[in-house]
């Protein structure tokens, strides 16, 4: 296990502390970028293999957030952020009641459910649409892939309100956390490194993905080769290419 976090150090003023490491963050804007990319692209013939490549995009994504959430620094780990029931409803009383709940230096109890169902909801989007597009079940499988789509798609409507009713009440700006990864807090509640090096890696991973499926000519077994013959064997058949 990476353990990242500074040594003790005696109380002090709090202040701007390193809180989200680089992965973290590199994490959460591809993911919102991925997601929105195939949800725009989800109902256009010409645009699907972007809509299928940044599928498989969300996937990776997600995975690699579940190992950082077991093995990474100490604000991304699931060990230190996740509540039960008890503390979110409590949470939830107390920041909507007198506004006076306790905002943690990481993710709050309520946000960290709703990290857990967007994790959860775009691992079923990504498995119910490989699974419709292998043609390994019926048409419940299309619908469930749509249906789990809109229920994440509100999920983030409903996590963006959160992020915005919190940031109001605490008076501190989230959106930027996620941007220089920074938040307030003692010295003691920061981690000492960013782990820039490994988000650099994964920037270049989806970027060496992208290019491989969109490279002009399909590299054999790739996704793009797979569409191509597929599309080509709808054409023949008289099919018709819808671009919303």
């Amino acid at each position: 296990m990476i353990d990242t976090a500074t040594t003790s150090a005696p109380a002090s003023t709090p202040r701007r502390v390193l809180v989200w490491d680089a992965p973290v963050r590199v994490f959460h804007w591809l993911l919102a970028a991925s997601f929105i990319g195939a949800w725009l692209t989800a109902e256009s013939e010409r645009w699907m293999l972007v809509h299928i490549t940044l599928g498989y995009t969300v996937g990776g994504l997600v995975a690699f957030r579940v190992l950082w959430g077991l093995l990474g620094t100490r604000h991304a780990r699931f060990g230190d952020f996740v509540r039960g029931p008890r503390a979110v409803v409590g949470y939830l009383k107390s920041l909507f009641g007198a506004g006076t709940a306790e905002q943690p230096v990481g993710h709050n109890p309520a946000g960290a459910w709703a990290i857990l169902g967007l994790l959860g909801g775009s691992a079923l989007i990504v498995a119910s649409g490989w699974a419709t597009y292998s043609e390994l079940g019926g048409d419940w499988l299309g619908e469930l892939h749509e249906g789990a789509a809109s229920a994440v798609l509100a999920l983030v409507f409903v996590h963006v309100a959160g992020v915005i009713v919190s940031s109001r009440l605490h008076h501190q700006n989230l959106v930027r956390s996620m941007v220089d990864g920074r938040k307030r807090g003692r010295p003691e509640d920061g981690i000492r490194h960013a782990w820039r090096s490994l988000a650099a890696l994964m920037v270049v991973a989806v970027l060496g993905f992208w290019s491989w499926q969109w490279t002009q000519v399909p590299a054999p077994g790739s996704l793009a080769a797979q569409w191509q013959s597929d599309r080509h064997g709808r054409g023949h058949d008289g099919g018709h290419d819808d671009d919303d």
